[in-house]
């Protein structure tokens, strides 16, 4: 037994020394592998530096500054502000563009246009900062408010600066609370979130979603102050009473109309507590039941039909959850109203009344309402105004109609250039349905051009691959040979051939190194590919209407690929980053490799960098 206990102590011994030995060198090789990324990134930074493109610059350099931030901060803030500098110039030179492009477009149309906003790379190097350094984020900020300052003394308006700064402090916070850091956002917003308006609301809504008891004790506080403030009027309660009853719809009432904003197509009220709704009901009467003005007084017109709007509007909600006392003064002072309003305001559409309150018509009764209108209208303009609208509606269903509709529209020009705007419109729809039959139905008898075509394809495949794997793989071949018809100096060739890569990764991961390879080669020779920024941009444009939709697509992007492939093999994925001969897609790939190794631990099994 002596020997035997012995024996198993020496094992043991020999065992957890090996552990510790292995630990010992995954560890050591973790810091080898973060050594050369670090390495990696602060080469690149130095050629980001002389890079031509502003834009380029600014984005590359942010991107690595954030990148290295963990490992070497004063190095990361030095290049945050290098970023910043190309940046304003960047944004400069964009904005100039834009408005040249708008021009150009008013020339040929007749006063109409559409357009994709160009990035704003400020904002894009702002939340990168912020997110890192909420000290640098301010001094960003405050660069910001300086700049549109000036610009604005330079044209000679005069914007209130102080909504204009909030509204940015708010943008920023928002895209923070979207990358989910959501103290962080909460720490820049603060400062803007007194005045009561729809950015305001609107991203209390959002912080509730990821935080609700710091955006109930938010909220909590604007409706105390709402109350007694006598700036306060029907529309501050229209848009305090979106935060619990229609998060993200607003409706604004003025004598000239409603304005409206919708940012998600669901309405769902929120859930928050009946104290906190109780506390609404309390705010909102004390604005709403403020005395009207006594006889032989000038009234405020709008002020009045505003507060009779609102009252009608949210009067559904009184009588669900407000007191019995509160809900008979509202009645009253509705029907005190209805007697000094104006008989237009009387007769207000009841649609944008109970917008989000009540159910919208249905589909088919909107769809049947147009078809109505069909027999009465008198001109050919009219009539391709209503098939436009009618094969929209049935695009959003993921109805094949929608190519029938678009069909009859008699301007020979519109319709050619409708028709390729809803067939690609009615494929996104059918791929989010999952509806590959129609999907593919489309691809093979719509208007659609290569990228989209090969973007369909492989978002089909993807859909299939766990059910029919050789049918999958069919679909890959098919969408590799619609993008090699895509001419050779067209940046939707490597575009397209990177999603076929990423495709690849759930179908045949061995093809992936030889498809990302064949994409090098094609950007290679495709003038203005920067592997970012990957989208599908409908437009559709005539002298009567104008409409612009862009879904980004980040399989035609390299950060995926190349962030996959140096989980793989770290060297390999180096080296092919190296195939690229132009600046931008270089430089997107290089800092893809090097976020793997800094931000991810490696997996076992994978080569890192020897």
């Amino acid at each position: 037994m002596k020997y035997v206990s012995l024996l198993f102590c020496v094992l043991l011994c020999a065992s957890t020394a090996s552990a510790q030995s292995t630990t010992s060198k995954e560890s050591t090789s973790l810091k080898e592998r973060r050594a050369r990324a670090r390495s990696l990134l602060v080469a690149l930074s130095s050629d980001a530096r002389t890079f031509h493109d502003q834009m380029l610059r600014a984005r590359s350099l942010a991107r690595i500054a954030d990148a290295l931030w963990q490992v070497d901060g004063e190095q990361a803030r030095l290049l945050f502000r290098k970023a910043w500098d190309a940046a304003e110039v960047a944004d400069q030179e964009s904005e100039k563009k834009l408005q040249e492009e708008i021009e150009q477009q008013k020339a040929r149309t007749g006063g109409s246009y559409a357009y994709r906003s160009p990035a704003n790379v400020r904002r894009e190097v702002l939340r990168l900062a912020a997110r890192r350094d909420r000290a640098l984020g301010e001094e960003f900020l405050e660069k910001l408010k300086a700049q549109r300052i000036e610009a604005a003394a330079s044209t000679k308006s005069t914007p209130d600066d102080l909504t204009s700064a909030q509204n940015q402090r708010l943008n920023l916070a928002q895209e923070l609370l979207q990358a989910g850091e959501v103290e962080r956002a909460i720490q820049f917003a603060e400062p803007a979130l007194t005045p009561i308006n729809r950015m305001s609301i609107n991203f209390l809504s959002h912080l509730r979603e990821k935080d609700p008891a710091a955006a109930d004790t938010r909220f909590n506080a604007l409706l105390a102050s709402a109350a007694t403030n006598s700036q306060s009027d029907a529309n501050t309660v229209s848009m305090l009473s979106s935060y619990i009853f229609t998060p993200h719809l607003f409706v604004i009432f003025s004598s000239g109309g409603v304005s409206t904003s919708q940012e998600s197509a669901t309405i769902k009220p929120a859930d928050v507590s009946p104290e906190l709704r109780t506390a609404f009901f309390q705010s909102a009467a004390a604005i709403l039941l403020r005395p009207l003005p006594a006889p032989g007084q000038d009234p405020v017109t709008t002020d009045l039909d505003a507060r009779y709007l609102v009252i009608k509007r949210l009067l559904p909600f009184f009588e669900q959850f407000a007191s019995a006392d509160m809900l008979e003064s509202v009645r009253g002072h509705l029907n005190a109203l209805n007697a000094v309003v104006s008989d237009q305001t009387r007769r207000r559409d009841e649609e944008w009344i109970g917008k989000g309150i009540k159910p919208e018509k249905p589909a088919a009764e909107r769809e049947q309402s147009l078809l109505d209108r069909l027999e009465s209208v008198k001109t050919s303009v009219e009539r391709d105004s209503i098939y436009i609208q009618l094969a929209s509606l049935a695009a959003n269903k993921g109805e094949m109609r929608a190519r029938e509709f678009a069909s009859k529209i008699e301007d020979t020009e519109v319709r050619k250039q409708f028709q390729a705007y809803i067939d690609c419109s009615l494929a996104l729809t059918l791929i989010k349905k999952k509806n590959t039959d129609l999907a593919l139905e489309v691809v093979h008898k719509g208007d659609l051009t290569q990228l989209q075509k090969a973007y369909v394809l492989t978002e089909c495949a993807k859909i299939l691959a766990r059910t029919d794997r050789d049918k999958a793989s069919e679909l890959i071949d098919e969408a590799a040979t619609e993008a090699r018809r895509i001419d050779v100096s067209d940046p939707s060739l490597p575009r397209a051939l990177i999603a076929v890569a990423n495709a690849l990764k759930t179908i045949d991961a061995t093809k992936v190194w030889d498809a990302t390879f064949d994409a090098v080669k094609a950007a290679n020779s495709a003038e203005g590919f920067t592997g970012e920024d990957g989208a599908l941009v409908l437009k559709f444009q005539s002298k009567g209407s104008s409409s612009v939709y862009t879904t980004d697509v980040p399989d035609f992007d390299l950060n995926g690929i190349f962030r996959d492939l140096a989980d793989q093999d770290y060297d390999r994925a180096v080296e092919m980053a190296r195939g690229f001969q132009a600046e931008g897609p270089r430089a997107s790939a290089t800092i893809a490799i090097a976020r793997a190794v800094l931000e991810t631990k490696p997996q076992k099994g994978t080569k890192g960098p020897k």
